[in-house]
């Protein structure tokens, strides 16, 4: 290596530091918001939700997540709501990076047009599971509140029913959302 980039190193590493001892453990809790798009659905759309942030060691923390979030498909024919409770083991390989993976349980309505309804079509609500990764970054805001980003990639497998007129036969239900919240220690 270089004198140069072995001098960048080291001037990132001390710029590190003090956030390394703000990356204490500890208990984090608050609200996130972000936007969504299902591969094959019409629009993105926004979701909610809270977070549950357990910092085991600083580069080590579990996450659980409870949220809401919808998508249209086929024109308008079906809207799929779903209410995720999720579990993620995150990894900081940085004070401030973190990624992870971890499993959902999607309480989910498939909730067709009237048109549907009115032939016989009833809604329905099922329980779905679904598997995710997760990057994203954590910023100290003051030493007991945090600020995080993140994109999430969901991997779902809903079954759609066969419906005349529209066009859901092949479409895939997978997602990405990006995500923005706020953390309080308590």
């Amino acid at each position: 290596m270089t004198t140069k980039t072995n001098m960048t190193i080291i001037v990132a590493l001390m710029l590190m530091m003090p956030l390394s001892l703000t990356a204490q453990s500890g208990a984090y809790f608050g609200p996130h918001l972000g936007i969504q798009k299902s591969q094959d659905a019409e629009d993105a759309n926004y979701l909610g939700g809270a977070t549950l942030r357990l910092k085991l060691a600083p580069v080590l923390a579990i996450e659980g997540d409870i949220g809401y979030r919808q998508a249209k498909f086929g024109s308008n024919a079906l809207t799929v709501r779903d209410w995720p409770i999720t579990a993620t083991g995150l990894l900081y390989p940085l004070p401030i990076i973190y990624g992870g993976v971890g499993a959902g349980w999607y309480n989910t309505t498939f909730d067709y047009s009237d048109a549907y309804n009115d032939i016989g079509i009833d809604d329905e609500t099922s329980q779905e599971f679904g598997w995710h990764l997760v990057a994203g970054l954590e910023i100290p805001a003051s030493p007991t509140v945090r600020i995080f980003g993140d994109v999430r990639y969901v991997f779902l497998d809903y079954e759609f029913k066969e419906l005349p007129d529209a066009v859901l036969e092949g479409a895939e239900s997978d997602f990405y959302s990006i995500n923005l919240g706020l953390l309080f220690q308590f």
